[in-house]
């Protein structure tokens, strides 16, 4: 035996093992945790003693039972801590809470236009704390505040390192935190979106996350884990030269991928997902020919992607709910057109994520460290 473990090493992992078992088990009786785990019932009830004390679990009710007492019900209080997401577009700010199993419970939503001076972070920072006073929970229980902006972000999250679209390069988190008493941190839209399906499935392994909404936005999972590179922009294959003489990007340079795989290039002013899409499935011809041009250009950027990282790749974003199995059908076979190594493996999938994938994505990190420390 090790004789580095203590006893006090011994009862932290036993503590630590029943509160994850509740968490990943759901309700549990003293006598099914102390199965699973093999531990004595005096363990197991004087570590539920400890957690009920923290206010980490609680008592939900009893097993039905035909023999004797019924036996008493334990499960995680969801909502012992909190962690907010903020999301920041041009024209609006999203606020959401989530709780320790990821789950939105509770939003708001203000047109506010993006302005980069003290007024707007003052406002909306106050926005943010009186929507936290509105959870009607105490200051102890929310474990931070994560912001997804458009556009990339140190490896610290403490400052936005390129931020064409919202003309906030070089921001710090401090124009926040001056007002906001919590820890705080910036997350590139794309990799919150990515987290929120790594939290969903976090034996996803590698993958290259493609988050296609009003701007295309990249993010590569390796190892379960964001792959963020050297300098944190792995990933933004959204900048990626496809045509040299191809339309204006944002960033100042010409024929992105940006240009041709994101909503903006897809639709024309005024015009709608819902609308287009209704006209798609109607197989109207100047639709249809659209599109087709759309899921050409975006296979032809998968294809080159993938010849670099060979891995999977999963949409998401605001194009992902209109998406149906023929268009990833018909993706998989341009995709094959274009490579020099064709696969009848599937290997373009769909987002499971629910709406607001980006600010709940934010604010998970804030979670996920919290039920590290368990």
């Amino acid at each position: 035996m090790d004789q580095s473990i203590t006893l006090k090493d011994i009862k932290k992992n036993n503590y630590s093992l029943i509160y994850h078992l509740l968490y990943q088990k759901g309700k549990l009786s003293k006598q099914e945790i102390a199965n699973e785990l093999n531990l004595s019932l005096p363990t197991v009830s004087q570590n539920l003693v400890r957690l009920e004390k923290k206010k980490l679990i609680e008592k939900s009710g009893y097993f039905e039972s035909t023999v004797g007492r019924r036996a008493t019900a334990y499960e995680i209080s969801s909502r012992a801590k909190i962690s907010i997401g903020v999301e920041i577009l041009k024209n609006s700010v999203l606020i959401l809470a989530i709780d320790l199993r990821g789950e939105s419970f509770h939003q708001t939503e203000l047109d506010l236009q993006y302005l980069n001076d003290e007024r707007y972070f003052k406002e909306v920072s106050q926005a943010i704390q009186r929507f936290i006073v509105s959870l009607d929970l105490s200051e102890e229980q929310v474990l931070g505040i994560g912001f997804a902006v458009q556009g990339l972000t140190s490896i610290d999250g403490q400052k936005i390192t390129y931020g064409k679209i919202l003309n906030s390069s070089g921001l710090e988190i401090d124009v926040f935190t001056k007002y906001l008493d919590y820890p705080c941190m910036f997350v590139h839209d794309a990799q919150g979106a990515a987290l929120k399906e790594l939290w969903m499935n976090n034996h996803i392994g590698d993958t290259i996350y493609l988050s296609i909404g009003p701007h295309l936005g990249g993010a590569i999972i390796l190892n379960n884990k964001l792959y963020m590179g050297n300098e944190g922009y792995s990933g933004t294959v959204e900048h990626m030269t496809v045509n040299p003489n191809g339309p204006p990007c944002y960033c100042g340079k010409n024929g992105c991928m940006e240009t041709y795989s994101s909503i903006h290039a897809l639709l024309e002013e005024n015009e709608s997902l819902d609308d287009f899409f209704n006209q798609v499935r109607s197989n109207i011809p100047f639709y249809r020919e659209r599109w087709n041009t759309f899921l050409d250009n975006l296979a032809y950027s998968i294809n080159n992607i993938r010849l670099v990282l060979n891995q999977d790749f999963i949409l998401g974003g605001h194009l992902a709910p209109y998406l149906e199995k023929e268009d990833l059908d018909s993706l998989h076979e341009k995709v094959n057109e274009r490579t020099a190594f064709p696969s009848n493996r599937s290997f373009i999938h769909l987002s499971h994520s629910p709406k607001h994938a980006v600010p709940i994505g934010a604010a998970i990190q804030y979670i996920q460290a919290f039920l590290n420390t368990i």
